[in-house]
């Protein structure tokens, strides 16, 4: 840009996962414009998520309709916008500032090939096209990976209910959930893992996984600690700080697991590394990530979000898993 600028809307309006990938943009804007005022829209629900980011001035939350939303950014009078989401509202909201603005390349096309025609292809990371969403902004990536910030909230409770109750041995974490059904490795698979591993295990997931957890913690009462449905996130990040390592659906929690730079399993079902959302580490002291996916399914990728079922029924991409 010719002039430095004074204000920057983000646009990112979820999910989790998405959401920790954007980190790196505002660590480097702010390294780049120290003085500007970083704004982010981002949904209600999610603002959790970035709240705690100390490169962020406002959190401007998505909550009583588009159009009321963008008549309050255009009183901000914005420099520059960043669409890091680049759908119809974010775009609407673009046509209504009338500023500068740039936006993420999300390059549905080749994943569509990748969906329906088994193209054998890797779209660049999704954080790679973040920060090339920057780049009329005049921004250099510093190798620093994904950043993730906690509360005092979660911070006091590891503190003072955690540690006291399980800090005398290392542990793992399990991350059993995931967005859709598709995403999410079957509680068989999960005991056949558990078999091969010495305790403790710590479980986390959503509400709708606390079922499962329970189910697992009832199998193996001595090894695993299932704490899905009563954590918050920045308390199940808080656990993911101090794991030795992670196993982990393709979800939000892998990627918090990466911004900590910890060691990875991940299992694969319907989704591909390829589609760009493979966890991201910082160039130096990158830890140990492990892919585990059933290659040479004719039918996989089915999707690149996922479905509440397998659209063939036998979900060999998650049941033929091989966890030795």
């Amino acid at each position: 840009m010719d002039a430095s600028p004074k204000k920057i809307l983000i646009i990112r309006f979820s999910s989790i996962g998405d959401l920790v990938l954007t980190s790196p943009v505002y660590r480097c804007l702010k390294s780049r414009y120290p003085n500007a005022q970083l704004h982010l829209v981002v949904k209600q629900k999610l603002s959790t998520v970035l709240e705690n980011n100390p490169y962020i001035d406002r959190i401007i939350p998505l909550e009583n309709g588009l159009l009321k939303l963008a008549n309050t950014l255009r009183k901000e009078k914005y420099d520059f916008v960043v669409d890091l989401h680049n759908n119809l509202r974010s775009n609407f909201i673009k046509l209504v500032l009338a500023v500068k603005s740039s936006s993420v390349r999300k390059m549905n096309w080749d994943k569509w090939r990748m969906v329906n025609w088994k193209k054998k292809m890797q779209v660049p990371h999704i954080v790679n096209r973040y920060l090339q969403a920057c780049q009329e902004l005049d921004i250099t990536y510093d190798g620093l990976g994904l950043d993730y910030f906690t509360d005092s909230k979660a911070q006091n409770w590891l503190q003072n209910v955690f540690l006291p109750e399980y800090s005398k041995k290392p542990f793992v974490v399990f991350a059993i959930g995931g967005q859709f059904a598709t995403k999410r490795l079957p509680i068989e698979k999960w005991k056949e893992l558990a078999i091969n591993l010495d305790g403790p295990i710590h479980v986390i997931g959503g509400k709708e996984d606390k079922h499962m957890g329970d189910m697992l913690s009832l199998a193996f009462p001595e090894k695993i600690i299932n704490w899905s449905g009563t954590l918050t996130i920045n308390q199940s990040a808080e656990l993911l700080k101090l794991a030795t390592r992670v196993y982990t659906n393709d979800t939000g929690m892998m990627h918090i697991a990466a911004a900590y730079n910890k060691d990875l399993e991940v299992f694969w079902g319907n989704t591909l590394p390829g589609f760009g959302m493979s966890p991201f580490y910082p160039d130096l002291n990158a830890a140990y990530s492990l892919n585990h996916e059933v290659l040479g399914l004719s039918c996989r990728p089915c999707s690149k979000i996922g479905f509440n079922s397998c659209p063939k029924g036998h979900f060999a991409c998650m049941n033929l898993q091989k966890l030795d």
